[in-house]
């Protein structure tokens, strides 16, 4: 796979970085295709409740496997800035540190996964008559929680060394038999969401098992061997300094969209699903930004590593001038056909309606999230995430909460709940830029003026 690797410490840095970031988005976006072609399935060939009781368990999900995510992130982080120092020693301890990590965050989110998450639907108030089938879903996604984590955990290794590609070739396999499974399951054998489910434990499966056998291929520190696994006490805590308060961050950063959920669920099934369908078109637009942010951290992981100071400057002035430019097309896009693509997942008049609110309300803004996903994303570069990780929790989380108990019972509304989206992306853009500002400043100092 050497020929798949980036030399992101040499020469021009524009063109590595949009073909490290290209099959990295691409990966986001065909996860989210098959998703998306799955929803639909269960849209046309079931009903809208079954559209529902999937959409309704999104936030759920999120809330519970972002925090092990988070740790991924530390991952690609710290084996990234061994690789900028030439440490090859540190680089395979960290590597087999995060395997040994995926397994033991893979059990745990299955054991959590399927003792809170039902639970937790009925505190949020998910109606009567989706909630058994939601409860049924979550049951079965968790159950292939190990082999997400494994996969996702290598697909981190892979990429702190610039190979992006291969996840990808990964993805669009277990796509093709995730939504084959969906349809064969849902329009042959009528299972509804249990399908759908079932689709998705098929399809990660095999994704584990053929990163696991590639990365067991591999040659020299990033060879998986398994009487190499083990968690290396230092390598743990550089990880876990980066990717916990980065998992933390997306956990309460969920945690608040648990509780806009919660209000959408008083509006009913069709604004579940007209919700959820929006989440969809979310997720396409966000892959493209976070493509951005994994070429931020990797790329700002090894310059900085090897004290290369102007090329991290570098860096972070592509990546804020290509992620958000990529994600506004993207927004616009989906703003512009939004007729056309909701009436592909649904017939439902009342369904379209919800989902075209938000789709305006919302999604029109999402690009501001580039003021700081960018700058966060190069902070973690250079070892620095715990506060990029407050800063987004205080300005995008406690705000949208604020917004739901102070504001949202005197002006009551769907379109006024989604307001809560742009208010809190404009906030803490402006906080955690400025931050980065005064952050990048001493972190460079450090490597410019070691004394």
């Amino acid at each position: 796979m050497a020929q798949k690797e980036t030399d992101m410490l040499h020469g021009p840095l524009l063109g590595k970085i949009i073909m490290f970031a290209l099959p990295y988005a691409a990966t986001g976006i065909l996860e989210q295709l098959f998703n998306s072609i799955n929803v639909a399935v269960v849209g046309r060939f079931a009903s809208s409740h079954a559209m529902a009781a999937v959409g309704a368990t999104t936030f759920l999900i999120n809330l519970i496997i972002n925090l092990f995510m988070g740790v991924s992130i530390g991952a690609n982080a710290v084996i990234s800035n061994y690789i900028g120092r030439r440490d090859r020693l540190a680089a395979r301890h960290a590597v087999n540190t995060t395997i040994a990590l995926s397994l033991i965050g893979g059990v745990l989110l299955l054991i959590i996964g399927l003792t809170v998450a039902v639970p937790l639907l009925r505190m949020l108030g998910t109606p009567d008559d989706i909630i058994n089938d939601a409860a049924l879903y979550l049951r079965i996604y968790f159950l292939s929680a190990p082999f997400f984590m494994v996969y996702n955990f290598g697909a981190a290794i892979l990429r702190s060394k610039g190979d992006t590609r291969t996840p990808l070739y990964i993805l669009c396999v277990a796509g093709l038999i995730n939504v084959t499974v969906s349809m064969v399951t849902v329009i042959v054998f009528h299972l509804s969401v249990v399908g759908v489910a079932l689709a998705t434990l098929t399809a990660n499966s095999f994704s584990c098992v053929v990163i696991v056998v590639l990365l067991h291929h591999e040659k020299g520190i990033f060879r998986l061997q398994p009487r190499h696994i083990y968690i290396y006490p230092k390598e743990l805590k550089r990880i876990l300094a980066i990717g916990l308060p980065a998992g933390l961050q997306s956990m309460v950063f969920s945690f608040s969209n648990v509780f806009v959920q919660s209000s959408i669920n008083t509006f009913g099934y069709a604004a579940i699903a007209g919700a959820s369908l929006c989440v969809t078109f979310d997720a396409y637009s966000y892959y493209v930004l976070s493509a951005f942010c994994a070429a931020a951290i990797t790329f700002t992981g090894q310059n900085y590593g090897a004290g290369q100071i102007d090329r991290c400057r570098r860096i972070f002035r592509i990546c804020m001038l290509l992620g958000g430019t990529a994600i506004f097309i993207c927004n616009m896009t989906f703003v512009t056909f939004a007729d056309p693509l909701t009436s592909i997942f649904t017939v439902d008049p009342k369904v379209i309606y919800y989902c075209k609110w938000r789709i305006h309300v919302a999604l029109a803004f999402q690009w501001i999230a580039t003021s700081y996903e960018i700058p966060a994303a190069c902070m973690r570069g250079f070892g620095q995430s715990l506060l990029p990780a407050v800063l987004t929790i205080i300005g995008t989380c406690f705000l949208r909460l604020a917004w739901i108990f102070f504001v949202l019972p005197h002006w009551p509304g769907y379109g006024h709940l989604m307001l809560c989206y742009p208010l809190s992306w404009i906030i803490t853009g402006i906080i955690v830029f400025i931050t980065y500002l005064f952050a990048r400043r001493k972190a460079y100092a450090i490597v410019e003026h070691p004394a």
